[in-house]
C-alpha cells in the first residue's frame, strides 16, 4: 500500500522579483520574526508575521527556492497572508501569488530531498513536490494526529491573536531574538528579555479541556488546544520540550 504523504490542508504562496533590484528576502527580513537569510534549500525556517502589538496573524515555514521565497501555509489562510503581505509591499516590484504546480508533502520517514521540521524534530520530514494531477488523498489526519500528540500549536484557529511567545514559537525555533526589527518585534523582545511568559497554548485532553480557555477542539482525537496561564498547567502531561521551557522560566522568575 502506498503510504499517503500530500497536505492537501496546505498551500504555498511565491513572493518573487518581478522588477530589477528587487530582493524578496530585504522586503520580508523586516515583517516576519524570522531571519531569512537563514532559509536555504533544503533548510526550510518556521515564521510568523504578527500585528504591531506582537500578536500572531499567520504562522508559515519558509522554504528557497531560486531567489524566490515560498510560504508554506494553512490553505484557509492563504489568501489572507497575501492581502496582507500586499500591504507591506506597496510600491515595491514584488510578485505574490500562490503556486499550484506545487504541493507539501510530509512522512515520519526521510526519503530522499526531505527535510526535517525546523520546529521539532520529532514532527518528521517535510519536501515540495508537484501537485498531483488528480484527488490521490492526503495525509492531512495522519499530520494532525500527529501534530497535536507532539503537543504542537499551528494555524489561525489555534493562535491567532496570541501573543507569539505564548505560542511557544520560542521553543519551536519561530522567532530570531538578533535579527533586528520587524513587525511586532517589541513586544516580543521585551518577554524574551523579561524571561516571563504568563500563558501558554497547550494540548490536553479533551477530559481536561476548559471551555473558557479552548482556541479548537477535535473530538475525534480527544484533543483540545488551550491558551492556559502558567500556574494552571500544573498536573498536565505536558510534551518534554514544553515541560522542560517551563521549568527553566519558572527557575529565573525565582
Amino acid at each position: 500500500m502506498t503510504q499517503l504523504t500530500l497536505l492537501a490542508d496546505r498551500a504555498l504562496i511565491r513572493l518573487s522579483a518581478a522588477g530589477p533590484g528587487e530582493d524578496v528576502r530585504d522586503f520580508l527580513q523586516g515583517l516576519v520574526t524570522q531571519d531569512v537569510r537563514k532559509v536555504l534549500a533544503q533548510a526550510p525556517q518556521y515564521a510568523g508575521l504578527l500585528s504591531a502589538q506582537g500578536k500572531a496573524l499567520f504562522d508559515f515555514l519558509l522554504w528557497a527556492d531560486g531567489a524566490d521565497l515560498l510560504l508554506d501555509c494553512a490553505r484557509d489562510a492563504a489568501e489572507g497572508l497575501m492581502r496582507r503581505l500586499t500591504l507591506y509591499r506597496l510600491r515595491r516590484k514584488i510578485s505574490i501569488a500562490l503556486e499550484p504546480a506545487l504541493s507539501v508533502h510530509w512522512s515520519l520517514q526521510a526519503p530522499d530531498g526531505a527535510s526535517p521540521d525546523p520546529r521539532l524534530a520529532a514532527l518528521g520530514w517535510r519536501w515540495l513536490a508537484s501537485t498531483p494531477a488528480a484527488d490521490s488523498g492526503s495525509a492531512d489526519a495522519a499530520w494532525l494526529a500527529h501534530r497535536l500528540a507532539l503537543g504542537v500549536p499551528e494555524g489561525v484557529n489555534e493562535l491567532g491573536d496570541i501573543l507569539w511567545l505564548e505560542t511557544n514559537a520560542g521553543e519551536l525555533n519561530g522567532v530570531a531574538f538578533d535579527k533586528g526589527c520587524y513587525v511586532g518585534q517589541e513586544n516580543t523582545a521585551r518577554m524574551n528579555w523579561r524571561q516571563k511568559i504568563n500563558r501558554r497554548l497547550v494540548v490536553v485532553p479533551l477530559a481536561d479541556a476548559d471551555a473558557k480557555r479552548q482556541r479548537a477542539a477535535y473530538p475525534e482525537l480527544g484533543r483540545s488546544v488551550e491558551h492556559r496561564r502558567v500556574e494552571g498547567l500544573a498536573g498536565l502531561d505536558l510534551p518534554a520540550w514544553l515541560a522542560g521551557a517551563i521549568s527553566a522560566g519558572d527557575d529565573e522568575a525565582v
